[in-house]
Formats: C-alpha cells, structure tokens, sequence
C-alpha cells in the first residue's frame, strides 16, 4: 500500500491525539510538552556557543563598543526567549509583541555590530 508520507503523518497525529484523549492523558501532555520546550532552549544555546567559539578569536579583535553592543544584544535575545518559556510569564498578546521586539532588538544589534565591524573602508 503506497500512501502519500504527509497524509501517513497527518494521520500518526490524529492516532496520537485519539490516544491522549481517549485516556485522559493531558497531564502527560503537559510534561512531554515542557521537557521539549527545555530541549528546543538547551538547542538554541548549543548553537549558539558553537557559532560563538568558532568565531571568538575575530570577536576579540573588535573594538570594546562592538564587542558590547554584540554580548548585550545577545544577552537581551537569551533573557527574553527564557523569560518566555517560564510558567510565571504572562501570556497576553501585549508580553508576547514585548518579548518578541525585545528577541528583534537583541539580534538587530548582535548583526549591527557584526556589520560595522566588517565594514572595510566604508
């Protein structure tokens, strides 16, 4: 029997979702649903620190302004993406465009000063 793999996943999915309900799983749910939104930031950190030591010698060429806007926008996009995921954060709409402009601003200034420091003789 050949079926179209989206289809086959759509339809593991709905298996799944038939089983939690069934079986009063939601507890459960909650628990898995945690433990991955850990993993997904523990992720998110392995990269980083991988890009990070790859290019640290060349970091540590630049001038101390670069440098800082770089680690403090970095630092704004890491406090506000685990700030997110704790369970005492409020999730109205208006902390989510809060959190989502700061994670914008962090990054926005880590790649300012990426590009100021790579711009030769501009």
């Amino acid at each position: 029997m050949n079926v179209n793999p989206t289809l086959r996943a759509f339809g593991i999915l709905v298996l799944i979702a038939a089983v939690i309900t069934a079986f009063q799983l939601g507890f459960g749910l909650i628990v898995i649903v945690r433990f991955l939104q850990v993993l997904f930031l523990v992720a998110i950190a392995y990269v980083l620190f991988v890009l990070w030591r790859r290019h640290r010698g060349e970091i540590a060429m630049w001038s101390g302004r670069s440098r800082f806007v770089f680690y403090g926008g970095a630092a704004l996009a890491i406090a506000a993406v685990g700030l997110a995921f704790t369970p005492w954060f409020p999730n109205t709409g208006l902390e989510t465009v809060v959190c989502i402009a700061a994670v914008a601003a962090g990054i926005f200034a880590m790649w300012r000063a990426w590009r100021d420091e790579h711009m030769y003789g501009y």
